[in-house]
């Protein structure tokens, strides 16, 4: 089982950027599919995006296209989420969590929290 650790979240103005990172640790990602999600105060999980490791191919919810980039690196089997224009209503607790092709998401980090302020 892959262990997921997330970092790098914070408190940035409307418009600014952060880059939130995420560790896995136990097995490398090779197979993979990661994906963040986000959660914010009183409302249902949400899809932000996912990158299938393999192919580095990635896939982004219409919220955040354009303003939010996945990548990975492969020596630090790191998965990151670079999120810039940030709007108020990006403010979450965001996750990463992995599965394997033709199955959920079943593995997940602790999460980290992003706030925008005005």
């Amino acid at each position: 089982q892959v262990q997921l650790v997330e970092s790098g979240g914070g408190l940035v103005q409307s418009g600014g950027s952060l880059r939130l990172s995420c560790a896995a640790s136990g097995r490398t990602f090779s197979r993979d599919y990661a994906g963040w999600f986000r959660q914010a105060p009183g409302k249902e999980r949400e899809f932000v995006g996912h990158i299938r490791w393999s192919s580095r191919t990635t896939v982004y919810a219409d919220s955040v296209k354009g303003r939010f980039t996945i990548s990975g690196d492969n020596a630090k089997n790191t998965v990151y989420l670079q999120m810039n224009g940030l709007k108020l209503e990006d403010t979450a607790v965001y996750y990463c969590a992995t599965r394997t092709p033709g199955s959920t998401y079943d593995n997940w980090g602790q999460g980290t929290q992003v706030t925008v302020s005005s």
